[in-house]
């Protein structure tokens, strides 16, 4: 997995779902001996443990947004990482309650984890990576925004990224050229192609004063020549090759 949906409304459901099995689980698996085992006893016990379920799993959700949210990164590593906190947080917390007055367990904490917390990880954690993995289906599309900035504050365009057609250089500037609501637009941003080349990976070079966003390749006019939306750009031979197998 390298993407992350961070919304922490969708993982407190899967918290609530995940706490919601936990219950059914342990009310009728009753996975650790006691000499009181009655009715209301196992109702209390598995509420218990599965409240505690629920808040680890929303403080992770919080927790996982934080780090997402400052390296606007995700990574295999991330998630597993994420599910290893998960679980030493949760096996340390059950085993406080197990250890209360509420049930006075007689497991200690290495027979706790490896009796009772191992064996469910089995399955509870395959159910949780599948579940993890579905919320990314969940996450509404959003548009590229694009913003190109110059030297100063005020030299700033925003545009989507389907909006831009391409990028020529004009001395110790930039022309911005994009389309919005069927008209040809352009603007002047103080900066080089170079610098936006690095910033925006996906613009091609055609020419040494051109950029293009290839959505807006039309067609070629000629060997030399290039048609995009409602623009005509010249392709040097140094680029021709990379334009081709693009």
């Amino acid at each position: 997995m390298n993407k992350l949906n961070p919304s922490i409304r969708y993982h407190l459901l899967v918290g609530l779902l995940f706490a919601l099995w936990g219950f059914l689980f342990m009310f009728f698996v009753r996975p650790f001996n006691d000499e009181t085992t009655g009715f209301f006893f196992w109702i209390r016990t598995s509420i218990g443990f599965n409240v505690i379920t629920f808040l680890v799993y929303a403080l992770i959700a919080v927790i996982q947004k934080a780090v997402y949210n400052k390296l606007q990164k995700w990574s295999l590593g991330f998630e597993i990482g994420t599910l290893v906190f998960f679980y030493i947080l949760h096996t340390a917390s059950t085993f406080v309650l197990y250890k209360s007055p509420l049930i006075n367990g007689g497991y200690t904490f290495i027979e706790w984890n490896t009796e009772i917390m191992m064996r469910a990880a089995i399955v509870n954690f395959t159910v949780l990576a599948i579940a993890r993995s579905y919320l990314i289906k969940l996450i509404p599309k959003k548009e590229d925004i694009l913003t190109i900035k110059g030297d100063s504050k005020l030299d700033i365009l925003k545009l989507k990224k389907s909006e831009l057609i391409c990028v020529s250089n004009a001395q110790n500037y930039v022309e911005i050229f994009y389309i919005q609501k069927n008209t040809l637009h352009s603007k002047l941003i103080r900066n080089s192609l170079k610098n936006l080349k690095e910033e925006f990976d996906f613009l091609l070079q055609v020419h040494r004063s051109h950029l293009i966003n290839p959505s807006h390749f039309k067609s070629w006019e000629n060997s030399n020549t290039i048609c995009l939306t409602e623009m005509v750009l010249p392709v040097s031979k140094t680029f021709n090759k990379q334009l081709l197998s693009s």
